[in-house]
């Protein structure tokens, strides 16, 4: 599974494909309607044109960069590691080693995190464990929080 690297996604964006609406868009690519317009309002995604009557179209290429974003999204990556990796993939000019380099990054902070909350998983379970199960007010894990 290589998301990144496989995109093969350009600035310029392709005028020639076919025109749907955000509501389509957001059912061909699994990402909500309100979603895609904060998308484009931070620039991750890049504003479509309009009709004559006003209405936002999109194309093949707007599909392919929001499914670029919801995978980037499903393993973790922050907007901001988002934005940093279209600066990379969007000119054309990038390296597998450049995208590798930010993808380990990502895998650092994510081993971290998964080490946190197994720490925390076992201070909980050991609260749990202190619990009497009693009817009482008075409850180890109530007095621990509070500590």
């Amino acid at each position: 599974m290589n998301p990144v690297a496989t995109t093969g996604l350009s600035i310029e964006m392709n005028t020639n494909s076919r025109r749907i609406t955000r509501g389509v868009l957001a059912q061909q690519s699994a990402v909500n309607s309100e979603t895609i317009r904060y998308y484009e309002k931070i620039g991750l995604m890049p504003h479509p044109m309009r009709s004559q009557g006003g209405h936002r179209l999109y194309n093949d290429d707007h599909l392919k960069r929001l499914v670029f974003i919801r995978r980037c999204r499903e393993l973790g990556f922050s907007l901001e590691e988002i934005k940093n990796l279209f600066g990379l993939v969007d000119t054309g000019e990038y390296s597998c080693d450049e995208v590798k380099l930010r993808t380990e990054a990502h895998l650092k902070d994510i081993q971290q995190k998964v080490c946190d909350l197994k720490k925390m998983e076992g201070l909980l379970k050991d609260l749990v464990a202190e619990c009497r199960n009693g009817k009482h007010s008075s409850c180890p894990i109530v007095e621990a929080l509070y500590h």
